[in-house]
């Protein structure tokens, strides 16, 4: 195989290359990392990073970490809000404090941290603090959003508080970054994070307090790049992944590969300058082996170079939204998905905080018949993840576009996703959940499925049938089912073509047609009540 056809390969994470989505942010990354240094060696100064500056936000009601590096054997004393802490830097300079936990404050306060120097940061609010991770659709900036021109216009919330982490691709463990915490205003959000700014948003207005977002998405990644690399190959569900791992980095990293980089890219100079000369498109330009090796899909890449500098940041929890990129291995993300959320709550040291997600939306081209989907079965995933603890999921199923990966629609992701904190973690009354399969049983030659509705009741929109869902009988061949809605939380389903159905599905496709709702809203969640062997589940390598 040469070296364009392994960089092109489909397998763990390259098939992502395709639209161009993991490039631009690998190369972004990869140009970005040589401005980011490693854990700071002992040095006769105090340093703070980035995360913690002037216009940051405090999480309210819990103790915060404060830390930064001086000349070992410093003691280093921080000073806030009437408290004292102090500690020692240690043989690698690093030292670390926790303010005692204080209520929402909006009124500006000043850090006061004195070591080897003396150093202050102002206008610290206190209040609500939220992570924005996952990839090009959490990424996806106010701006692009149908109404991002006048979203921007009106974001000018001096209590609602903004930082961006660059993407950075590495296996060594960053402890900074470049970059600032800011108000928001027209600027400062434009760029930032849609569903993040607009979840914020909704919080800050809501719950009255200042919000803090910290915005690390990264586009195109992968999940793998999110676990500290250490801990996914300690564990035995991924040893195939990080065999696959393993061998792509010895390839990327050979004389061979590298010598034969050098000569695609001498030989497409060549051809750009005819191509120019001729006034023609010139060729697509060669993958550079470091485009993997510093980008987005390495496991443990995003965790050391974006993650960590944040690690043990006092936050409220974290909104997710990635899974496009290990769509195509649903299977193995079954157990990836949630493995990265209990790592990252043992990582941070602040028990299981929240994680909401949103399940990934309908994308690619509707089909005629009902069948198999990888885009299927990576929601079905997401789905089970729930039974982690303090999790939860908007479903968005009707918030796609069919042509795009990215829909622009994210006012109403967000809302669909701060309906879980407002009731979860706030404790208000709202509807918050979308619908989700329950139970099944046959009644000769039809179907009643039962929902877990959570106090909803199931309506359908635009017609009177339920669209979306198919039956199966032994065979399981998949056909569509004439279905309706019974009482307030069932589905009663047929089909000429199979005269005994033995499972049900909804929503079962890349781009399903469907309908069914709660009256509030809130989309049924797409489901399966089968168990049949996935199609994204690894085949046996051949002896």
């Amino acid at each position: 195989m040469n070296l364009s056809s392994f960089l092109r390969k489909t397998s763990f994470g390259g098939r992502l290359l395709t639209g161009g989505v993991l490039q631009s942010g690998i190369v972004y990354g990869f140009l970005s990392a040589g401005l980011f240094l490693a854990a700071p060696q002992a040095r006769a100064e105090l340093k703070i990073p980035a995360i913690i500056g002037d216009h940051m936000v405090l999480q309210q009601k819990q103790a915060n970490p404060i830390w930064g590096w001086d000349t070992p054997g410093t003691t280093v004393t921080v000073t806030f809000a009437g408290q004292t802490k102090t500690a020692k830097a240690g043989d690698d300079g690093k030292w670390t404090v926790k303010l005692d936990a204080v209520p929402a404050n909006e009124q500006p306060q000043t850090i006061t941290i004195s070591g080897t120097e003396k150093r202050e940061i102002t206008d610290v609010l206190v209040g609500e603090v939220w992570m924005c991770s996952g990839q090009s659709n959490m990424g996806f900036q106010v701006n692009r959003d149908w109404n991002g021109d006048i979203e921007a216009m009106a974001s000018r919330l001096p209590n609602l508080r903004l930082i961006r982490v660059p993407q950075v691709g590495t296996q060594e463990l960053k402890t900074d970054f470049k970059g600032a915490w800011k108000a928001s205003d027209a600027e400062s959000s434009a760029n930032f994070s849609a569903v993040g700014f607009f979840y914020g948003r909704y919080l800050h207005r809501i719950l009255g307090v200042p919000v803090g977002l910290i915005d690390n998405a990264w586009g195109g990644s992968a999940a793998e790049a999110w676990v500290r690399r250490e801990t996914i190959e300690k564990e035995p569900a991924f040893q195939t992944l990080m065999e696959n791992t393993v061998e792509r980095e010895k390839n990327l990293t050979s004389a061979t590969v590298e010598e034969e980089f050098k000569a695609q890219m001498a030989k497409w100079r060549e051809q750009s300058e005819k191509a120019k000369a001729a006034g023609k498109t010139a060729p697509r330009q060669p993958i550079s082996p470091q485009q993997w090796l510093s980008g987005n899909a390495r496991p443990g890449n995003i965790f050391a170079g974006v993650v960590n500098p944040t690690l043990g940041y006092g936050m409220k929890g974290v909104i997710w939204y990635q899974g496009e990129s290990n769509a195509g291995r649903a299977y193995e993300y079954a157990k990836l998905f949630p493995f990265m959320i209990e790592q990252w709550r043992k990582e941070w040291g602040q028990g299981d905080f929240p994680f909401y997600w949103v399940q990934l939306a309908d994308f690619k081209a509707e089909k005629a018949e009902p069948g198999e989907s990888d885009w299927a079965e990576l929601r079905w995933t997401q789905t089970g993840t729930l039974s982690l603890t303090n999790t939860g999921q908007a479903v968005i199923i009707d918030l796609g576009e069919g042509k795009d990966i990215h829909p622009r629609n994210k006012h109403d992701v967000a809302a669909r996703l701060v309906r879980w904190a407002l009731v979860k973690d706030y404790g208000m009354q709202l509807p918050y959940r979308s619908p989700e399969f329950k139970s099944m049983e046959v009644d000769g030659s039809k179907i009643i499925a039962t929902f877990d509705c959570f106090g909803g009741v199931l309506n359908t929109f635009d017609v009177e049938e339920a669209r979306g869902f198919a039956v199966c009988g032994e065979d399981k061949v998949w056909h569509w089912a004439k279905a309706g809605v019974k009482g307030t939380n069932q589905i009663t389903l047929s089909c000429d073509a199979v005269e005994k159905p033995v499972a049900v599905r909804y929503a079962w496709s890349d781009n399903p047609v469907c309908n069914v709702f709660t009256k509030d809203g809130l989309p049924l969640t797409p489901f399966r009540s089968d168990d049949f062997e996935m199609i994204t589940k690894p085949k046996p390598k051949a002896q």
